[in-house]
């Protein structure tokens, strides 16, 4: 019998301390850079703030992990649209959810 407990999931690995500039460059030179290198900065400050005040870095983990997602799956979106896929019969996902309050 083990002492430790058992996870269905191991948690994640908090990103390396340099993994944020990093990204930063990968973004920079992505051909989207335009929208997505603001979108990041407000991220991070928005991230940045919230960990000074609650001295937890978990949100700033999370916009690491996203936008490395982001970047990650660009190449196979840019495919998708590429290649002509019709997206005409899909359904504004506010009218699945409904507006934001």
């Amino acid at each position: 019998m083990s002492a430790q407990p058992v996870h269905p999931h191991q948690p994640l690995a908090a990103p390396s301390p340099a993994a944020a500039a990093r990204l930063r460059t990968r973004i920079a030179g992505h051909d989207a850079a335009d929208r997505w290198l603001p979108a990041f900065d407000r991220d991070w400050d928005a991230a940045l703030e919230e960990s000074r005040a609650t001295y937890d870095l978990s949100s700033l983990h999370e916009v690491v992990r996203e936008w490395q997602g982001r970047l990650d799956t660009a190449p196979a979106v840019a495919a998708l649209i590429a290649s002509g896929y019709a997206d005409t019969d899909s359904v504004a996902l506010e009218d699945i959810l409904g507006t934001r309050r």
